[in-house]
């Protein structure tokens, strides 16, 4: 009896050395310094904040109520498994949008400050995906990414830095916890990751987005010869901040086209590569997509993009902007917890000795059952993105454009070929026309900036995302336009009207269609 169980432990300490040794090799490319956790958790938290307050708690009638411009009525009609499982649709009530918003910004003020993390990050995806599903047509590319890193972050030791349950990835001291390994060359404890399946899916995540988002591009006639970029920009309803002026220097704009495929095509390096190099393929992404903020309106799309870029961080850049600015402090309650490898708090790190069997076996199993859901998630993930860029075959109920209505590739394999713009024409009882949206006369003539046709960028995303829809999607918005005007109209027209452009400006004239009409 004695035999067999030292065969068991010396079975079980040489497969913990394998692995151990696996982790300590995959570290630097898959593991995650905890600043950058820390620091992402923060981020994370911001955005949702800003997405909340800023866009959706202003849009709440005219894109989450029945008064608005998707009722319940007509997205149970479009998307009936939306409308089933979003908790926003359980009433048309301006008021219970509103209070369902209060709820999530109180689930992220709690993710900022690291407050009970793993449970403010699953209420915040919760209501956050429920409000996203409520109006699919109210979204871009970086809300989903974002709904895609708020579950996967709760698979994430958010916690690991700067939070009020931090004391627990730290001695009482502010130290690394002991039985943590340097990196060869490093200080002791200056330079560990915490390595796990949980990191390695977040990680490979953003490559394989920007990956599959390079092979589209090479998939493309206008981003292979060089005129995507500067077609992009004379689209005016995106155009915003120095987008106008921008667009103006069409060579600039080519040489940034081939700029961007290059560094995308070299996003393998912010797993691949370490040190110095990951650091400036890192900070390559983040300057290109404050370029996108500074010139397109694109929403949180550039910002989810930094936030997530920043989880690639290795430990030499945290520790020379530690050097530039001393650390926060962090709370020194339970400092004896000490951490697992896989990131979780140390509470168990000893559980099958001490812990009754029964209860480290449930442990195991959820341990176990994670890790399936988040390798699950990834094959998908990555069978999603194949089939969005052709190299998978769609099943036969499915239609490529249907799939890329729900890509986060922003303009790809092609960018839009017109710019378009709304027009919604009220009707007078005296038989006159006016538009609407400002008092004066009807026209179709492209208008010297689009993007202002747009009143928020909620009204932008809402618009985009609707240019394919039919009368019936269309007929709310002419109501709302009714019962929104303080005109006596006797009957509202929504037209979109659409000029084909080019790297260099417009070309032709603009195209005209009804899309529904409302009596008032």
């Amino acid at each position: 009896m004695t035999t067999q169980r030292q065969r068991s432990s010396d079975a079980s300490s040489r497969y913990a050395a394998v692995r151990e040794s696996l982790r300590e090799r995959a570290a630097p490319h898959l593991g995650i310094d905890p600043r950058a956790l820390g620091a992402f958790r923060i981020a994370l938290a911001l955005l949702l904040l800003a997405d909340l307050l800023l866009y959706r708690l202003p849009g709440v009638r005219p894109f989450y109520t029945d008064a608005g411009v998707l009722p319940r009525s007509t997205l149970g009609e479009t998307y009936p498994l939306l409308e089933a499982v979003s908790l926003h649709a359980l009433s048309g009530s301006a008021w219970v949008q509103t209070g369902l918003i209060a709820v999530a910004v109180g689930a992220a003020v709690c993710l900022l400050v690291g407050y009970r993390t793993r449970a403010s990050t699953a209420v915040s995806l919760v209501l956050l995906a429920s409000l996203y599903a409520r109006n699919p047509y109210a979204l871009n590319g970086g809300n989903t990414i974002l709904a895609a890193f708020l579950f996967l972050s709760l698979f994430l030791p958010l916690d690991a830095r700067w939070s009020l349950g931090g004391s627990r990835y730290r001695d009482g001291h502010g130290r690394e916890p002991a039985g943590r390994r340097a990196d060869a060359g490093s200080e002791a404890g200056s330079d560990w990751r915490v390595c796990s399946v949980s990191t390695a899916v977040a990680l490979l995540t953003l490559v394989s987005i920007y990956a599959a988002n390079a092979v589209s591009k090479y998939r493309s006639d206008a981003w292979m010869s060089g005129v995507a970029v500067p077609r992009i920009f004379q689209l005016g309803e995106f155009t915003v901040r120095l987008g106008p002026l921008v667009s103006e220097y069409t060579a600039v704009l080519a040489a940034i086209n081939w700029l961007w495929v290059a560094l995308l095509s070299a996003a393998v390096l912010l797993v691949v590569a370490t040190g110095r190099l990951r650091t400036g393929v890192a900070l390559a992404f983040v300057s290109a997509h404050l370029g996108m903020a500074a010139t397109m309106r694109l929403a949180v799309f550039p910002f989810v993009m930094i936030s997530v870029l920043l989880l690639f961080l290795p430990p030499g850049a945290w520790n020379a902007l530690e050097a530039v600015a001393p650390e926060l402090p962090v709370p020194t309650r339970d400092a004896t917890r000490a951490p697992r490898s896989d990131g979780g708090s140390g509470d168990d790190g000893g559980a099958k000795s001490t812990a009754p069997s029964g209860r480290w076996r449930v442990r195991r199993g959820l341990r176990v059952g994670a890790t399936l859901l988040l390798v699950g998630f990834f094959v998908a993930l990555v069978w999603w993105q194949a089939a969005g860029v052709g190299l998978v075959d769609l099943p036969a109920s499915e239609s490529a454009g249907e799939l890329s209505e729900v890509s986060w590739s922003f303009f790809a394999p092609n960018p839009p070929d017109a710019s378009g713009w709304y027009v919604v024409r009220g009707t007078l009882e005296s038989g006159d026309t006016i538009d609407v949206r400002d008092g004066g006369a009807v026209t179709y003539d492209r208008p010297p900036d689009a993007a202002e046709t747009y009143p928020t960028t909620l009204w932008h995303q809402f618009g985009f995302r609707m240019r394919n829809a039919g009368e019936s999607q269309y007929r709310p918005v002419a109501s709302y336009a009714c019962d929104r005007s303080d005109r006596d109209l006797s009957s509202v027209t929504v037209f979109r009207a659409e000029q084909p452009v080019g790297p260099d400006g417009p070309v032709g004239e603009p195209q005209v269609e009804e899309l529904a009409r409302a009596a008032c």
